[in-house]
């Protein structure tokens, strides 16, 4: 059988680096086009996942002719390093990383290991995370956080089985992920958060197990509104419950204060427990666009920049790296990069300026 491409291939391979010369970086952070400073960088350190969520990575098209990226393309550790440390002297101080599924990527403590030992301008530590969907987290908590990890957020769609295993569409147990949330919380890779995709009529019947469940537990519960992101996903907006909605639910079985947000560009909007219980997070990407204030950008599996979750398109690091490019000229390009970046993808989307069905990279790829 031949190989399964889709369009997101093409989007992969698309040329896009930076057309003529680039000047000179002056060692100030840049800030882009809309005035947002350069703080947060995702690293995806894979394009694989071993599960198949349908609003990620359906079944139907990442099956076993799909055609992956070999590993001969993808950044090694050096190179990631390299890279993040170029970064940090632009600005960021958050760092996490991501995939696919981050923890199938062989030996990633060493590179955590390599990225802990990253300073800021001002010789202060980085923030240090990673995204996972909690599978194979209780067998690498301890070697994660020895590596210097500093907390984990885990993708978690529901607590009834029969429901995640239907969404995860591999057949795997909650309970294997419980676990792994368990074991990072025994080793201190805390905070903790689990993020919740909700889908209307696929899962938010767990909204308020869910919310039961980690009261009292230490641990941040954010509901993630059900995103168009990539092309293969089927996205439909009547599958979308609105976090104003999802709020209402709670409000009907606790009471529940707004907190402000904890740093600048912040994507969900907190609300605690006012019995103390605990805390939880709204991410409103598709009714309340939190596009003014994004300071993050998207280091691609192979080295490309994005600049929204949204892009179609990224810009080609790797082959400065490889091509022998030396630090200033990487970060003069940078820099170059996010000072004409002015994406706002959800706030278009919201006055109808985004085109539905636009193609997009898809989120296994960027991270989310």
């Amino acid at each position: 059988m031949g190989e399964h491409i889709i369009p997101l291939h093409d989007l992969r391979r698309a040329p896009s680096r930076p057309a003529g010369p680039v000047p000179a970086w002056d060692g100030r952070p840049p800030v882009d086009r809309l005035g947002r400073p350069l703080r947060d960088l995702r690293i995806s350190v894979t394009d694989r996942c071993n599960f198949r969520c349908s609003y990620c990575m359906p079944k139907e098209v990442f099956d076993k002719r799909y055609n992956f990226l070999p590993h001969s393309a993808l950044l090694s550790f050096e190179e990631i390093t390299r890279i993040a440390r170029l970064f940090v002297a632009q600005g960021v101080r958050k760092l996490r990383l991501t995939g696919g599924e981050p923890l199938l990527r062989k030996n990633i403590e060493t590179l955590i290991g390599m990225l802990a030992e990253l300073r800021t301008p001002d010789g202060q530590p980085l923030d240090i995370t990673l995204t996972t969907n909690g599978s194979v987290l209780a067998r690498k908590a301890r070697a994660l956080k020895d590596a210097g990890l500093q907390r984990v957020t885990v993708s978690l769609d529901a607590l009834d089985d029969a429901v995640f295993k239907r969404m995860n569409d591999v057949d795997f147990p909650v309970a294997e992920v419980l676990r792994g949330i368990e074991a990072a919380q025994a080793v201190g890779l805390a905070p903790i958060k689990v993020n919740m995709v909700v889908k209307r009529g696929t899962n938010d019947q767990e909204i308020l197990p869910m919310a039961e469940h980690f009261r009292h537990s230490g641990i941040v519960l954010r509901f993630i509104e059900y995103m168009d992101v990539g092309a293969t996903n089927g996205w439909r907006m009547d599958e979308v419950l609105p976090s104003a909605q999802l709020l209402e639910r709670l409000q009907q079985v606790h009471a529940l204060r707004p907190l402000e947000a904890a740093s600048p560009g912040e994507t969900a909007e907190r609300w605690a427990y006012a019995d103390g219980s605990g805390e939880i997070g709204l991410i409103s990407s598709v009714t309340q666009a939190f596009c003014g204030d994004c300071n993050r950008a998207r280091l691609s599996t192979e080295g490309r920049l994005f600049l929204c979750l949204f892009a179609s398109a990224g810009h080609d690091l790797r082959a400065l790296l490889r091509d022998g490019a030396d630090d200033a000229h990487i970060s003069s390009t940078i820099a170059a990069i996010w000072q004409q970046r002015a994406d706002r993808y959800s706030e278009l989307r919201g006055v109808g300026g985004a085109v539905p069905g636009a193609r997009r990279v898809e989120m296994h790829y960027i991270g989310g």
